[in-house]
């Protein structure tokens, strides 16, 4: 699933095709906003929380979430589409691009007075400009039994981080995944350490992993063949864990196994 640095430049590239000029014709491949028509309006801003990308107006704002599978891309108008017409769930059109969601997870329009109902739940942006990593550990505090690989992906406690950045913040912590939220030694360095790759990650792409799927290749720290395991997802109340599980990635020796 994309994270919060790859929707964060998704908004950036959506905002130099689209910001500040008119549409032309809009297409929502939606049912339920099939028959909703941007045509006229202007393109106030485009923007990111987390892994939620807003394209806004000065009545509507159209949201969606990529989830596993997608993407927007730009194309000059009449320019051939590099993915197939059929995974199209949203065209966006001005005089001279074509901005086009594929196989997005979620697509929305919501009244722009509306749109802060979709993210009032989250937790601080990583990559946002209000960041607040005093938040986000109050946040994770909550759920000190919470292991801390399960805390990190839920973005009630701080949004933007994904599978592949949880491991790899746990690595350069050297914090297992599975620690009790309530054993790591310094939260808020691990939470400054989720902001400082992140923003790397967004101003310098691509980052290579340093832990995330590299199963059996050496540390480069000590050479100790790393290691993939599984970790279960809490569900949304926090009163179980779900079925569903992720593959986390480890050294075995910088980040050693919690005792129970």
């Amino acid at each position: 699933m994309p994270e919060g640095d790859t929707v964060f430049l998704t908004a950036k590239r959506l905002r130099a095709a689209l910001e500040g000029k008119e549409l032309t014709r809009s297409d929502f491949r939606v049912p339920r906003y099939a028959t909703v028509d941007l045509s006229g309006q202007l393109v106030e801003s485009v923007g990111s929380y987390g892994k939620h990308l807003f394209i806004r107006t000065a009545t509507v704002s159209v949201h969606t979430h990529l989830k596993m599978e997608g993407s927007w891309r730009v194309f000059h108008c009449g320019q051939r589409w590099t993915k197939p017409r059929v995974a199209a769930r949203v065209v966006l059109r001005t005089a001279d691009v074509e901005a086009v969601g594929f196989s997005l997870g979620t697509v929305e329009v919501v009244r722009a007075r509306d749109e802060h109902r979709i993210v009032d739940h989250l937790g601080p942006d990583l990559l946002g400009p209000n960041w607040d990593a005093e938040e986000a550990v109050r946040r994770l505090r909550r759920y000190p039994g919470q292991s801390i690989g399960v805390a990190l992906l839920d973005q009630r406690n701080l949004a933007g981080i994904g599978n592949v950045f949880r491991s790899e913040v746990c690595f350069l912590r050297r914090v297992h995944p599975a620690t009790r939220v309530g054993d790591v030694p310094d939260l808020l360095a691990l939470v400054n350490e989720a902001h400082r790759i992140l923003t790397e990650a967004a101003a310098k792409p691509p980052r290579r992993p340093l832990a995330y799927g590299r199963t059996h290749r050496p540390c480069q720290r000590c050479g100790t063949p790393l290691v993939a395991d599984l970790l279960g997802d809490a569900a949304p109340d926090y009163d179980r864990v779900v079925q569903r599980e992720r593959g986390i990635f480890f050294c075995p020796l910088c980040q050693p196994v919690p005792a129970d």
